[in-house]
């Protein structure tokens, strides 16, 4: 067993069996933190780790076993508290803070046997699809390193892509697990709403006790077969996993969120695949407009964000509590609406975004940069469009890998179920996974092939980012 391409679930196997002890695990993972460049894991907490592996081998040793995460190392983004370990959310006025308590679903994990090596990199306040902050510097993706891995989840998916942890706990409002999975080739969970504890999440200061609306945490991981053993963990009881036998329906492309050509060709060829292999695969016709649904979640977002909103940033509709109350009104109409649909469809596959990842960029802001797809520069947000919908609609989502571009760029598929359903959207992703593949390592990109949408090469794009950011800095432990 490598634990650098190991699951969740084969290290937990592994740690039972005695086959490999959580002392060395710790070790493994903390000596490929501190060799790695892509400033993912960015505080560690090395004495705690070292002295929680030496307690759960004795307790191993003696037939004790937490449960089912025991002795697992795992990290935990830097928007999730973490009792006597330094939470910013990126932000400089969080630089030093310190939780005197975990977040609720932190503390399952531990209470469950996982040790916390450490916290992972994310935006300031999570509010972008890149990863970079005035805290920590920027943080690189493991298949170029002139990329992003994306946001706010940045630093959790590049450390689970480049192997520094067993799985990292994560959150999302709006595609931040689901954009850095795709971006980086490996699975994430975005769970139902309501069903993981939300206390807890860092996205203010001063830190508040009412998680955002529509906020959810879950997990990032390189195994569809870890997911269902950390979402019981997470909210606290077990799933029951459906067969195997699926009727999934299609929605690829939309006039009001088109993909890219490189991304649609491995979207495709993953549909085919799954259709070839017998599964039924059917066209949707969802309920709703694309546009109705993500101006819907605009609105709502944005006001659950609006701790670090100017006034003149929120959109009218929800600038009162009676307007959200309006729009909370129109989100429950559309749910009644999608959870009737899926009565006859088990999931929905979708893009997560529409190109695959993009070079560092760090003028302006999520608001006013750019991205070239097929040679056309589109804003940011007119990319993302995918995620939005299913954030306002609540619904469980997994991102899986599915393939990668010709530059050998990971791209991922939302696979989408009704509410509450989350069994069987982390059941078709292990299914499909025996068709299209799953997670792999890491490669760099071959030097032949030119980057696709950059216009500079590698070492121009960082020389750019490097010149214009805090230069990264090493981990270290909890102020």
């Amino acid at each position: 067993m490598n634990p650098a391409d190991a699951g969740a679930r084969e290290l937990a196997r592994a740690l039972a069996t005695k086959s490999v002890s959580s002392r060395e695990l710790v070790g493994v993972y903390l000596d490929r933190i501190a060799a790695s460049d892509l400033n993912a894991v960015v505080t560690l907490d090395t004495e705690r780790a070292v002295a929680d592996a030496a307690a759960a081998d004795e307790e191993t040793a003696r037939g004790v076993r937490r449960g089912p995460l025991h002795g697992v190392p795992v990290t935990v983004k830097d928007a999730l508290a973490t009792a006597g370990l330094r939470t910013t959310c990126g932000s400089p006025e969080l630089a030093e803070y310190v939780p005197d308590e975990d977040a609720a679903a932190v503390a399952r994990l531990r209470a469950a046997g996982a040790i916390v090596l450490g916290k992972t990199n994310v935006p300031q306040w999570c509010g972008d699809i890149q990863t970079v902050n005035d805290v920590f510097g920027v943080t690189r993706n493991p298949w170029d390193p002139a990329r992003t891995p994306g946001g706010s989840s940045g630093g959790s998916a590049a450390a689970v892509a480049a192997g520094l942890c067993g799985f990292d706990l994560a959150s999302d409002i709006a595609g931040s697990i689901r954009i850095p999975a795709h971006f980086c080739g490996v699975y994430g969970l975005k769970p139902s709403v309501g069903l993981v504890p939300g206390q807890g999440y860092v996205d203010h200061a001063p830190p508040g006790l009412v998680p955002p609306d529509g906020n959810v945490i879950g997990p990032i991981c390189r195994s569809a077969d870890d997911l269902d053993l950390i979402l019981s963990v997470l909210c606290g009881r077990a799933s029951a996993v459906p067969g195997g036998c699926f009727r999934a329906a299609v929605w690829l492309d939309d006039p009001a969120c088109p993909v890219g050509s490189e991304t649609a060709a491995v979207l495709d060829a993953a549909v085919s695949a799954l259709a070839s292999s017998g599964m039924d695969v059917r066209q949707a016709s969802p309920p709703g407009t694309f546009d109705e649904l993500w101006e819907l979640h605009l609105d709502l977002v944005l006001a659950a964000v609006a701790y670090n909103i100017p006034d003149e940033g929120l959109p009218p509709t929800t600038k009162t509590h009676r307007d959200w109350l309006a729009r909370a009104e129109d989100r429950a109409r559309a749910r009644r609406d999608w959870a009737r649909w899926f009565a006859d469809v088990d999931v929905l596959l979708c893009p997560v975004t529409a190109m695959p990842a993009f070079p560092h960029d760090h003028t302006g802001d999520i608001g006013t940069r750019v991205v070239e797809v097929d040679g056309v520069a589109r804003p940011h947000m007119s990319t993302i469009g995918w995620c939005g919908l299913f954030s306002v609609l609540g619904l469980p989502t997994v991102t899986m890998p599915i393939g990668r571009t010709p530059a050998g760029l990971p791209v991922g598929v939302q696979v989408v179920a009704a509410h509450g359903a989350d069994s069987t959207a982390t059941a078709f992703a292990r299914h499909a996974a025996s068709v299209v593949g799953g997670y792999v390592a890491p490669r760099q990109p071959d030097p032949r092939i030119a980057p696709a949408g950059s216009s500079a090469d590698t070492q121009a794009v960082l020389a750019g980012w490097e010149a214009s950011l805090p230069t990264s800095r090493t981990p270290r432990p909890s102020g």
